[in-house]
C-alpha cells in the first residue's frame, strides 16, 4: 500500500499596516486615514485575513520616528507596539497566526521570550517571532548610543539572542505541571530547567516562567538577504520574508537558502520561503493599471524622495538633482545593505529616473509590485511556488481596506480552483496551518537518547 501525501500548496502572510503599504495609501478615498492606530480597523483587518484562510497577519515595528518626507506627511509617523498590538487581535480570532517583529539589537533575550511565550498561549500557540537587526542612527540614539551598531555585530549579537530565547522557551517540558490537588504538587521539578546560558553578549540563568504553548513554542521568522543574513537564517529561522524582482533571483535566494539549511542538518522543508508581493487587482488589465495610477498620481513628492533616500540607506543626496535623470551613487552604510542593492538593482534594470523610482517602490519598497486581473496575478505565483522561487507569498495589499478584499475575493478563488490553496484551515496552531512540525523540547530529546541508549 503507498502512502498518500498531501499536495504541497501556497502558504501565505498578510502585511497589513492599518495605515498601509503604499506611501499615500492613506489618501485612497477608500482607507481610514486613521487606521494605523485604531483598534477597531485592526480587528477589521485580521477578521477579513482569516476569512480569506491567511495563514498569518505580519506586523513589521520601527524603533524611531524621523518624520518621513514633508513635514506631516506620512501615516507611517505613529502606530502599535506590534506584541500589545497582537495580544488584542488574538482575543478576536481562531485560526489565523500573528507574526511580530522583534529586535535583537536592543532588547534582550529574556524579555523577548517572555512576551511572545505568553503571548503564545494567549492565542493557542498563533504566534511567531520575526527576528531583526535593527538598523539606523535614529533607532540608535533612542538606546543610549550615538551611532548604529555595526552590520557584522548585529548579526553576531542576533544568532547568539536567538539561541538563548529557544533556550528559554524550553524551560519547561510539555509534562512539567501535574497539578495533582490531592498530592499538593503543581510541577515535577525534575522537568523545570536552568538555562545557565554564559556566551560573548548575554549571560542569562534562567529559567523561563513560561510553560510551552499548544504549538511547542513561536515560529521563528527572519527577513535579512545579506550574507550574514542568510546564514542566520537558514540556521534559525523556519519561516523567511524576502525581497525580490524576478524569479531568477528568487530562484537563486531559495535554493541558496535550502542548501545552507540543509548544511546544517536542518530539513529543508522546514524552512518556508515567502517572498513579498504587492498586487494591483483588477478585473481587467486596465482597472488594474488604473489602480495603480491612482496611488501613483497621490505620492507627495517630498514623501516618495524621502522614502527612496531612506531605503538607499540614508546617505543618498538628491538636493538640486534633476529628478528625470538617472538615480546617483550612494555610500555604502551600516543599515539595511540588501535592501540598498535591491534599490539600485531596480533602478538600473528597469533604467528608471528618480521620479519613476520613487513612484515604483513606493508600493512595497523593493518588493514585487504585480498590476494585472486575477489571472495573470495567480499565474505568477504559481510559476514562482512551482519553480523553486517560493513556498508562498507574503501579500502586501497596497491600500487598504480595498487592496485586501481584491485580493481574497478575486485571486484567492483562482489559487484555490488550481488546487494550489487550501479552503480550510488544516489547524488551530500556526505550525499546523504552515505544515511545520513540533520542536520537541531538548531536555525531553535528550533524556529519550539517554534511555534509548541504555
Amino acid at each position: 500500500m503507498t502512502r498518500q501525501t498531501k499536495p504541497r500548496q501556497i502558504r501565505l502572510g498578510a502585511f497589513l499596516p492599518g495605515g498601509g503599504q503604499h506611501v499615500a495609501a492613506w489618501r485612497h478615498p477608500e482607507a481610514r486615514a486613521d487606521g494605523a492606530t485604531s483598534l477597531k480597523y485592526h480587528i477589521e483587518l485580521a477578521k477579513a485575513a482569516e476569512r480569506g484562510l491567511f495563514d498569518a497577519y505580519f506586523f513589521a515595528d520601527v524603533l524611531a520616528t524621523t518624520g518621513g518626507g514633508r513635514e506631516g506627511g506620512s501615516a507611517k509617523i505613529a502606530g502599535f507596539e506590534p506584541l500589545t498590538l497582537v495580544a488584542a487581535l488574538a482575543t478576536q480570532t481562531t485560526h489565523l497566526g500573528f507574526i511580530a517583529t522583534n529586535t535583537t539589537t536592543y532588547d534582550e533575550p529574556f524579555n523577548v521570550a517572555r512576551r511572545f511565550a505568553s503571548l503564545d498561549l494567549i492565542s493557542g500557540g498563533r504566534t511567531g517571532w520575526n527576528v531583526v537587526t535593527t538598523a539606523t542612527e535614529a533607532a540608535a540614539q533612542n538606546f543610549n548610543l550615538d551611532r548604529q551598531i555595526p552590520h557584522a555585530d548585529r548579526y553576531d549579537r542576533a544568532r547568539e539572542h536567538v539561541e538563548v530565547v529557544k533556550k528559554l522557551w524550553d524551560s519547561f517540558e510539555d509534562d512539567a505541571f501535574l497539578r495533582d490537588k490531592e498530592s499538593g504538587a503543581f510541577y515535577d521539578p525534575g522537568r523545570l530547567h536552568d538555562t545557565n546560558h554564559v556566551g560573548k553578549h548575554f549571560r542569562v540563568k534562567g529559567p523561563l516562567g513560561v510553560p510551552r504553548s499548544a504549538q511547542g513554542h513561536p515560529v521563528v521568522v527572519q527577513a535579512g538577504q545579506s550574507e550574514a543574513g542568510r546564514d542566520l537564517a537558514a540556521e534559525t529561522a523556519e519561516v523567511i520574508f524576502t525581497a525580490h524582482q524576478n524569479i531568477a533571483t528568487a530562484q537563486e535566494f531559495y535554493r541558496d537558502i535550502k542548501a545552507r539549511a540543509a548544511g546544517r542538518g536542518r530539513n529543508p522543508d522546514h524552512v518556508l520561503i515567502m517572498p513579498g508581493v504587492a498586487p494591483f487587482v483588477g478585473r481587467t488589465a486596465e482597472d488594474a493599471r488604473e489602480k495603480y495610477q491612482r496611488l501613483s498620481d497621490l505620492i507627495v513628492e517630498a514623501d516618495g524622495l524621502a522614502l527612496l533616500a531612506g531605503l538607499a540607506g540614508g546617505t543618498l543626496d538628491l538636493a538640486g538633482v534633476d529628478l528625470d535623470g538617472p538615480l546617483p551613487p550612494a555610500p555604502e552604510t551600516e543599515g539595511g545593505k540588501s535592501r540598498q542593492a535591491l534599490i539600485r538593482q531596480i533602478a538600473d534594470e528597469n533604467g528608471f529616473t528618480i521620479r519613476q523610482l520613487y513612484q515604483w517602490i513606493a508600493t512595497a519598497r523593493g518588493h514585487l509590485t504585480l498590476v494585472g486581473t486575477p489571472t495573470e496575478i495567480a499565474d505568477t505565483l504559481q510559476e514562482w511556488f512551482e519553480n523553486e522561487a517560493a513556498d508562498g507569498f507574503n501579500i502586501m495589499p497596497p491600500w487598504l481596506p480595498g487592496g485586501l478584499d481584491d485580493f481574497v475575493n478575486l485571486v484567492t478563488p483562482e489559487l484555490q480552483r488550481r488546487g494550489l490553496f487550501r479552503t480550510a484551515y488544516e489547524g488551530r496552531t500556526l505550525r499546523e496551518n504552515l505544515g511545520l512540525p513540533y520542536p520537541v523540547n531538548r531536555y525531553t530529546a535528550a533524556r529519550a537518547a539517554a534511555q534509548a541508549a541504555e
